[in-house]
């Protein structure tokens, strides 16, 4: 049987996953999990830098590149496999998060609209975005004093990076996005939303994950925050909350199936399913099939970490400090706790740009071609002769907060630092202290699971910086003091997308069946090395100290300048 009889054979679905920088289609038989076809896009609008100030940290995206990039995808992987048009079950759709837009009484993001087309707080306001530091404040602030701890679920500490803190930013600084803003909707929420038709933002199905992690939803307190503890953050929210949600889904439910519209766009049928929603390192975690008390690291620009258990095992456990713990975030019938750092790749991006600077800014557009070609050599290079020195032999210690801390209790004003230069500090040097800082980090996160009852038990990674680099991944290991199996699938996200949506279509009746039978397995697996784990546990140590002091003197800065 040819592989065009086979196709007309087979149920298939497709997972997509929008990341921070493109958007990934992954067309997949369930039966076997086999990846039959997959198509990246990159958004045109960010990748031109619009709508964003670093110095800022203001990272908005717009929907048109969501959209854009939804219908290109699908229409290439359905294109790449004759026949799988007809054969397509259901889709499931992870996004960043918390990336939240203001939306009309229709669900239409502001952003569609001409009067709002060029203003950043009517666009989707990136994971990454970090305007909204003061609002974090402010809501932890409330929270400290209210009746409820509202933060109580969320590690304790509600973050500049969610829900509440951006809409509380705009609600404040842009009057006229404010009042045109009928509601909000999550990215996650918004994409399923858009395939079915069921935009009405009363009654879009909302994702538990991206609900519970980034926007204080708990069953405890039945569903959002109170009416009179928004009011309290600002007048305008008080009545936002009858215009957002009570209920929330887990991602083996389906939202409904592919309006008329979608479907011809797409050239699919009317009765393929469509699955809610979830925030993309949570379904990473599903596609490579985490499972219970095992970490599963997604290391690219920055790192999200998962932990799945039984609830009937953690109980009544508070997780201090984390990104949250909700039941049935990752696996339905579990409760998934999420933590991660704010940069990693990013670090070594940062370093990259600052080496490249004079090349990019001194030489002529003539040099573009060379200029590229080292840029995208240099981190493999640095990464060779990083290697070759010896653990500590440089007495550089960095820390890796350049974009502030996530976990364990997140804090966006903390600055990276990096110490013990001398003249005879050089590239790889500085480089290898980074790669440890980041590693460093990671150790912090593992530690305060530990102190809280929660024994990470093995190590899961995917992600680029998995597969890419060898050397991260050792130093990982080393400062761990623990194996780290890197995912197979280079699809992690999207397969775990792939795998709710044949939940959703019937083929499985649970994720946990569906990791079994679509699952890639592992690629390769990284040891501690016993000499280096001694070394690194003294040199952990010293970056502890210097995480105390630098945090105690940012506290007092803080401080100081407030009293000013």
């Amino acid at each position: 049987m040819n592989v065009m009889e086979t196709i007309k054979k087979k149920n298939l679905v497709i997972g997509i996953d929008y990341g921070t920088d493109s958007v990934r289609a992954l067309l997949v038989d369930p039966e076997s999990g086999n990846e039959l076809a997959t198509s990246v896009y990159e958004y045109p609008r960010w990748k031109k830098g619009l709508y964003c100030n670093a110095e800022k940290k203001q990272f908005r995206q717009h929907p048109l590149d969501y959209i854009e990039g939804l219908q290109t995808t699908i229409q290439n992987v359905i294109r790449k496999v004759p026949g799988a048009a007809t054969r397509i079950r259901a889709i499931a759709v992870d996004t960043t998060g918390s990336t939240p837009v203001a939306v009309d009484q229709k669900g239409t993001p502001l952003a569609l609209m001409p009067e709002f087309a060029e203003e950043p707080d009517a666009m989707f306001i990136l994971w990454k975005d970090h305007t909204a530091t003061e609002e974090a404040d402010q809501i932890n602030a409330l929270c400290k004093t209210w009746l409820i701890d509202y933060s109580r679920y969320s590690g304790g500490i509600y973050s500049s990076e969610w829900f509440w803190s951006k809409i509380l930013h705009v609600v404040k600084t842009n009057v006229k996005v404010a009042c045109a803003a009928y509601s909000w909707v999550e990215h996650c929420d918004w994409m399923p939303a858009l395939l079915t038709g069921l935009t009405d933002p009363l009654c879009l199905k909302r994702s538990r994950c991206a609900a519970g992690h980034k926007a204080m939803w708990h069953a405890e307190w039945n569903g959002l925050p109170a009416r009179d503890f928004l009011a309290k953050l600002h007048p305008q929210l008080e009545n936002l909350k009858d215009r957002l949600f009570s209920e929330t889904f887990t991602s083996d439910i389906s939202v409904g199936t592919l309006s008329l519209e979608w479907a011809e766009k797409l050239g699919l049928e009317t009765s393929v399913l469509v699955g809610v929603g979830a925030l993309d390192a949570h379904f990473g975690a599903v596609g490579g099939q985490i499972e219970p008390y095992y970490l599963s690291k997604v290391i690219g620009t920055s790192t999200c970490d998962m932990i799945v258990a039984p609830t009937d095992e953690i109980g009544n456990k508070v997780i201090r400090g984390i990104s949250g713990q909700v039941n049935g975030s990752i696996i339905p019938g579990m409760l998934g706790m999420e933590a991660g750092q704010s940069a990693f790749g990013d670090v070594y991006a940062w370093f990259r740009d600052l080496l490249m600077w004079p090349l990019r800014n001194l030489l002529s557009e003539d040099y573009e071609e060379l200029i590229c070609e080292l840029e995208s050599r240099l981190i493999t290079n640095l990464s060779t002769e990083a290697a070759l020195i010896p653990v500590a032999s440089s007495g550089i210690l960095a820390l890796d907060w350049l974009n502030g801390r996530r976990t364990p209790d997140v804090n966006p004003y903390l600055k990276g630092a990096i110490t013990g230069l001398t003249l005879g500090t050089d590239a790889p040097k500085i480089f290898k202290a980074l790669v440890e800082a980041t590693a460093f980090g990671a150790k912090r996160i593992t530690e305060r699971f530990a102190e809280e009852g929660v024994t990470v038990q093995g190590v899961l990674a995917l992600g680029g910086v998995a597969k890419k680099s060898p050397f991260v991944m050792q130093t990982l290991s080393d400062v761990l003091n623990m194996p780290i199996k890197v995912v197979r699938s280079q699809n992690a996200c999207a397969i775990g997308a792939a795998m709710f949506a044949s939940v959703v279509a019937g083929i499985y009746a649970s994720i946990e069946e569906a990791q079994i039978k679509m699952g890639s397995g592992i690629e390769s697996e990284y040891f501690p090395n016993s000499k280096n784990v001694m070394i690194y546990d003294e040199l952990y140590k010293s970056y502890c100290r210097l995480c105390d002091f630098t945090e105690c003197t940012e506290s007092e800065d803080r401080i100081t300048s407030r009293n000013q």
